[in-house]
């Protein structure tokens, strides 16, 4: 346990002074009776109660000061609080690949469904944010309670070129520290405009066990607290342009932010189809649809990084999940708050404490009055 203001505790001098006089009073009064010759009188006006009860009283309002002086300096402790009752940043993927229909109807319309549902499953008390991302990422909508706007907000999203997995990360965290004066804002950190690797971007150190590092443990939660907020990220393929997945999971678990990847889609992605209100006037060019259409640093951008994505939750201390259709993610995100851990805070105890104190005195004046006779 520890105190907001330490210094207040020297009101608990006053319980030990107090008792001190009751005591010194009762045997001044001791010595005052022993006056009386009639010992037998004296016995029998105390007959029929115990000696103890006349002094719960006072050991109830002393107790009562203690718990007052104890308020007045803020206690505080260290409590695990669940995620469920703090805020969770959905992070969705709105790249033209999503357009695939290797997804009935298509990924992003089973995405759009999943998420839906997720939403409405939250508790009511839980915040909810929402950060889209293509070839940039932008916050959609802020962390709310107000599940309509949210659900409208989902429903509105559009398809755009690119895939910035790590600037949604970074939003994401913006977005957290908008809300949560002990997670800092991201760094600032280049994100060029044009497709293929950032410019400037530094490439990935191998790993100590060999092979390019995407993310896997570059660095451990662990050294930090984490927060209460999570951020659950849903994509179906590999970043493609800014600040890599690994950086920007570096970032994230220095501030203790879990992030919770989802891949989403199969290895075989069919033709694209979207909407013409999914496309929002963006239509996937040729080298954006059809199998294997697509490829970055060797791989198919319409397939899932899972390497990168695994290296996200593993530094930032989060899960990775996988989804290959619809049911499977739905059921992913109606699982996902059983494996998210929870998070050590500090709860203020003054307002418990001053409310027993009442509630002790209250008790006191009760057994007092109990004792007058009528």
């Amino acid at each position: 346990m520890s105190f907001g203001v330490p210094l207040l505790l020297v009101t608990l001098v006053f319980v030990p002074v107090l008792l001190g006089l009751y005591v010194w009073q009762l045997r001044r009064r001791r010595r005052q009776v022993v006056r009386f010759s009639n010992v037998a009188l004296l016995r029998a006006a105390g007959a029929g109660s115990a000696s103890w009860r006349r002094h719960v009283p006072v050991a109830m309002v002393l107790c009562a000061l203690a718990l007052l002086g104890l308020a007045s300096a803020r206690p505080t402790v260290r409590a695990a609080v669940p995620t469920s009752s703090a805020t969770v940043i959905v992070a969705l993927d709105v790249s033209g690949s999503m357009c695939a229909t290797d997804v009935v109807p298509n990924r992003l319309s089973a995405a759009q469904a999943a998420v839906r549902t997720f939403v409405e499953g939250q508790p009511d008390e839980t915040k909810v944010g929402l950060v889209v991302f293509s070839g940039f990422a932008e916050l959609a909508v802020a962390p709310t309670t107000n599940r309509d706007g949210l659900l409208a907000s989902l429903d509105a999203v559009t398809t755009g070129r690119g895939t910035t997995i790590g600037a949604a990360i970074l939003r994401s965290i913006d977005a957290i520290a908008e809300l949560d004066p002990n997670v800092a804002p991201a760094d600032a950190v280049d994100e060029p405009t044009t497709d293929g690797p950032g410019l400037g971007t530094p490439t990935p150190t191998p790993s100590p066990g060999g092979g390019a590092d995407l993310g896997a443990g570059a660095v451990t939660g662990s050294a930090t607290d984490k927060a209460p907020e999570i951020v659950v990220l849903l994509t179906d393929g590999a970043n493609t342009r800014g600040v890599t997945p690994a950086q920007a999971a570096e970032q994230a678990a220095a501030r203790g932010v879990r992030v919770y990847p989802i891949g989403f889609g199969t290895t075989n992605p069919t033709q694209m189809a979207c909407t013409r209100d999914q496309y929002g006037g963006f239509t996937p060019r040729v080298r954006d649809s059809g199998i294997g259409a697509g490829s970055l640093a060797g791989r198919n951008f319409l397939v899932v990084d899972e390497a990168a994505l695994r290296g996200v939750a593993r530094t930032t201390g989060g899960a990775y999940f996988a989804a290959t259709d619809a049911d499977g993610l739905t059921k992913v995100l109606a699982d996902l708050p059983k494996h998210v851990t929870v998070s050590e805070q500090d709860v203020d105890l003054s307002a418990a404490a001053g409310i027993l104190a009442a509630v002790v005195l209250l008790a006191g004046l009760a057994v007092s009055l109990r004792r007058i006779p009528t």
